[in-house]
């Protein structure tokens, strides 16, 4: 095996679109495709069994749907880096997987030389969405003003008006010093407070918390 080479996963319930992926894919000579699967759970089984670098995941699949899919591996902790592979999608989608550990979203109508260049780009460690690569997550969602589309009913979760505040700042992209120097609290305060939010909204990240916040309008834009 090439520990050079890219190693994919393709899983879409068309069986004439993963064999004409497949052969477009192995043209190129830095990728090697392990594995097919014709639904979510099959996806989730090849995952486990060939880690691949990338999952190529059909958003709309028989039996387990992409972002259920999607979950199922973040719950297993995956290393694999998913992009989501779809004919249509609307932006409240886009956040939920973004949320739910997609590293990309590409249209199925988009030229093929767009799909590969998403595929090395969340390779190298970015986003992509759409036509283009994101390298400040957080500021892509806030110039798309997905605060304001619509959502759940708006909760506190039970945050304190500090959490709430502090909260503001892991969306902004501060660190716990530069969030420590805004309120004049210590680090070990700060590192306190998150560790309450992490667990009164269930999450494990800042980017999970961040993404949270923003798709539950915990934050005013």
């Amino acid at each position: 095996m090439d520990s050079k080479k890219i190693r994919l996963v393709i899983a879409d319930d068309h069986t004439i679109f993963r064999d004409g992926l497949r052969r477009l894919l192995e043209l190129e000579e830095d990728f090697e495709v392990v594995g097919e699967a014709a639904d979510g759970a099959e996806a989730v089984a090849m995952v486990q069994q060939h880690q691949p670098s990338i999952l190529l995941l059909d958003l709309a699949m028989p039996k387990m749907p992409g972002l259920e899919a999607l979950r199922e591996l973040s719950q297993r902790h995956s290393t694999t880096r998913s992009i989501l592979l779809t004919a249509a999608i609307e932006r409240r989608q886009i956040i939920e997987a973004l949320q739910t550990g997609a590293r990309g979203i590409v249209m199925k109508d988009s030229a093929t030389q767009l799909l590969l260049k998403a595929i090395r780009a969340v390779v190298a460690g970015l986003y992509w969405v759409g036509r283009a690569p994101v390298t400040d997550l957080m500021m892509y969602l806030r110039e798309q003003n997905i605060s304001q589309m619509p959502s759940k009913a708006r909760s506190s979760f039970g945050l304190t008006r500090r959490e709430t505040e502090i909260l503001g700042t892991i969306v902004a992209g501060l660190s716990n010093k530069e969030i420590a120097q805004k309120f004049s609290l210590s680090e070990d305060t700060v590192k306190h407070h998150l560790t309450n939010i992490f667990d009164k909204v269930g999450v494990s990240s800042r980017l999970e918390l961040a993404l949270f916040a923003i798709n539950n309008r915990l934050i005013d834009s």
